[in-house]
């Protein structure tokens, strides 16, 4: 590639098109700044990135539109200078979290721990709900958290300290682990109350543990399915819970009349 001005090279497309790419090396790192129409455009994102690499007086929140470097390298570049490390994704680390942002008022805030795993990965968002791509497939979020993709908050969980925007650990509590189980109050006793989705919600049956709930749910799956319910529902995975008390539990556990004796129409 041909230099024109300091930090830009000329590249050519499959169509042979011109076009510029800019660049700039930073702590002996080389930084891609990106691809431009203009070699003039590529020089004011190369002058700017070294503007904000050296001055500790450019914050996120000076960041506008118009801006010849994208908002994501915005960030890279700042955390870059303040923190010495280079990710490219728009991560902005603090001593025990770091901030995951999507413009300089919208962000996530995240455990450390989960660094490694955002670092390498862009967050997608469709639809309110956010994504990443992992080995080829769109993994919600919120799995990584124990929140399932049907689940409502303040009903299946809920963030301890009002901050929907806020994924550390400790701020999440699920309430609802398991498919088809809700967390109920009967009378001053937690229990737990199991539905399931034909048409519309048929009651299973209310349970004192939320284990025999979660097998009872998995036995209605298995009796709508011999009834001719063809429906992709999801059972629920007992971690840690062996073959043979399974097969007891599932035994032992009732379940509604209304699953019993279900026929398709």
């Amino acid at each position: 590639m041909e230099q024109q001005f300091p930090g830009v090279y000329t590249a050519k497309r499959k169509d042979n098109s011109t076009y510029y790419r800019a660049s700039l090396t930073y702590r002996n790192k080389h930084i891609s700044l990106g691809s431009f129409d203009h070699a003039a455009d590529a020089h004011e994102a190369y002058l700017l990135a070294g503007s904000l690499l050296s001055d500790h007086g450019i914050s996120l929140s000076q960041y506008h539109d118009d801006s010849p470097l994208s908002f994501t390298k915005w960030v890279s570049l700042l955390n870059f200078r303040d923190n010495g490390i280079y990710f490219p994704t728009p991560i902005y680390i603090r001593p025990k979290f770091f901030y995951y942002y999507f413009s300089p008022s919208d962000f996530f805030i995240f455990d450390t721990e989960d660094l490694f795993y955002y670092s390498s990965r862009k967050i997608s968002r469709r639809g309110g709900h956010y994504f990443v791509a992992d080995y080829g497939m769109q993994i919600n979020i919120m799995s990584r958290y124990g929140i399932k993709n049907y689940a409502v908050e303040g009903k299946d969980y809920r963030f301890l300290n009002g901050n929907n925007q806020d994924m550390r650990y400790e701020n999440i509590e699920i309430i609802n682990r398991y498919n088809g189980v809700c967390t109920i109050n009967d009378n001053g006793t937690t229990r737990y109350q199991v539905k399931i989705h034909v048409k519309g919600n048929i009651h299973v049956g209310t349970y004192d543990t939320e284990t025999e709930a979660a097998i009872a749910y998995n036995k209605a799956v298995d009796l709508l399915k011999k009834a001719g319910v063809n429906k992709a529902y999801t059972p629920n995975y007992m971690e840690g819970m062996s073959p043979a008390v399974y097969a007891d539990l599932y035994a032992a556990v009732k379940v509604s009349s209304g699953i019993r004796h279900y026929r398709c129409e």
